[in-house]
């Protein structure tokens, strides 16, 4: 997703990277298209399919046998660094990076995930609660999907990749991959969510940065489209 994302809304205003920039963008609002069927398929899934209902409190479960002294600490912390705080932070960092690398249209998208991607997980719970499978002493309330703090690490990952130099995509996207990985590991640990609630945090983040990058994309491609019809009577 991240080699998608980025190729989909380069910045230059040469002849090569106005031709790319349509495909991209065509091609991220496909991923988005993807992401959104994704969503709908997991919670259909977690909540009609009794076996998957089950497997996913199971799943669960073997995550919270995990929890010690030393695994509990690193998951706290992890989770730590998504707090409000926290968040708005890093947000405010990488919007700023956009800025002084001049990619002001990337800058505004990634304020946008980062905002609208948390708080459409946040109201879509009480939308979709739906009662989930008990196992033992592990128990999930209804309004848990998607993950919000999943959704948020997910959307920090993508979003770093967004803002990052060319060369530097590949090491940013491994390491917020890690990252978000961790985070949802962590989450389960805590037994916070459950592993379908993760997943939909996941998706939810991609659906968000898919759209952002479209939008920069067809953005990017009006802006070069002016740019030569203004001075097409000069020549």
């Amino acid at each position: 997703m991240a080699h998608q994302a980025f190729t989909a809304a380069p910045m230059s205003g040469r002849g090569h990277g106005r031709r790319r920039e349509l495909p991209g963008a065509r091609q991220a609002l496909l991923l988005a298209g993807l992401c959104l069927m994704a969503l709908a398929l997991v919670w259909v899934v977690a909540e009609l399919v009794p076996a998957a209902r089950v497997r996913d409190v199971v799943a669960l479960r073997e995550f919270t046998q995990l929890d010690g002294q030393k695994v509990g600490t690193v998951a706290r912390f992890v989770l730590h660094l998504l707090d409000p705080p926290l968040f708005a932070i890093w947000g405010a960092v990488l919007v700023l990076v956009a800025l002084v690398r001049e990619r002001a249209r990337v800058a505004l998208a990634v304020a946008l995930v980062l905002t609208l991607a948390p708080l459409s997980a946040d109201r879509l719970k009480p939308l979709l609660a739906h009662p989930h499978a008990r196992l033992g002493e592990v128990t999930i309330g209804a309004a848990s999907w998607p993950s919000g703090h999943a959704t948020a690490a997910a959307a920090l990952a993508l979003c770093a990749v967004l803002v990052a130099p060319k060369r530097m995509q590949l090491h940013v996207g491994a390491l917020g991959a890690a990252f978000a990985l961790a985070a949802g590991c962590a989450i389960l640990i805590q037994q916070w969510h459950l592993p379908s609630d993760v997943l939909g945090g996941y998706l939810m983040a991609g659906l968000w940065t898919a759209l952002a990058v479209a939008g920069v994309g067809f953005s990017e491609r009006r802006r070069s489209s002016t740019a030569r019809a203004t001075a097409a009577p000069a020549r």
